[in-house]
């Protein structure tokens, strides 16, 4: 949004100095449609920045012994919280179990700015009993991230961008570190999609909320 800013500036700045609109009144850059940091039905219509789907296929046997559920109950979860109960609530985006915790993750420690979660993290998860394996998906149609300038240029932040192998510009493929980073966020939150729906089959999510959230730090433990 800031380069599309500077180059529209620049564009009515031309206009009324050398394009013979000399009487116009520049009233604001943004009359807000492009809904930056704003719920929007555009952006999950029409898509912004990177779009990303991400799929994984879990056998049977690792939702049984790994995840601690069963392969019906995960796609029924799925259906009644993320779909039905998203529908209920009138969610734009919403259709997910903590999409936004992953992408706030991901943009802190990366250097994005963190109040562009709110489109980021619009996400669509869907699950099915495929031939007895789950079969879980993200779609992610407006995720906004860069690998350069902004908090990307924090020492920490770029440390992470390094270890992820897309600090700055493509060498040879201009946009491909920030499409990757995309790719990134698409899989963290299908892991994490993952993680919490099956904690939530198996009844554990609670339990394992009182178990850690209120335990004492290590240092602080006699």
């Amino acid at each position: 949004m800031n380069m599309i800013s500077k180059g529209l500036e620049h564009a009515l700045n031309v206009m009324k100095t050398e394009a013979g609109f000399d009487d116009m009144n520049i009233i604001t850059l943004s009359g807000n449609y492009c809904t930056d940091k704003k719920p929007s039905a555009l952006n999950w219509i029409d898509g912004r920045g990177k779009g990303v789907v991400a799929e994984a296929i879990i056998p049977a046997n690792v939702v049984r012994d790994v995840l601690k559920s069963d392969v019906d109950s995960m796609v029924q979860l799925n259906v009644s919280k993320n779909l039905i109960g998203s529908a209920l609530a009138g969610s734009i985006g919403g259709y997910n179990a903590q999409a936004a915790n992953l992408a706030a993750a991901i943009f802190i420690a990366t250097g994005q700015d963190p109040a562009q979660v709110v489109e980021s993290a619009n996400c669509m998860t869907l699950m099915k009993n495929l031939r007895g394996s789950l079969q879980i998906s993200v779609s992610m149609p407006s995720i906004e991230v860069s690998t350069l300038g902004g908090g990307t240029i924090l020492e920490p932040q770029g440390a992470m961008l390094d270890l992820l192998g897309v600090r700055g510009s493509h060498p040879t493929l201009p946009g491909e570190n920030a499409r990757r980073l995309a790719r990134i966020v698409g899989g963290a939150v299908l892991a994490g999609e993952l993680s919490l729906c099956a904690a939530l089959a198996a009844g554990h999510l609670v339990n394992a909320h009182m178990a850690h959230n209120r335990s004492a730090p290590a240092s602080a433990a006699p």
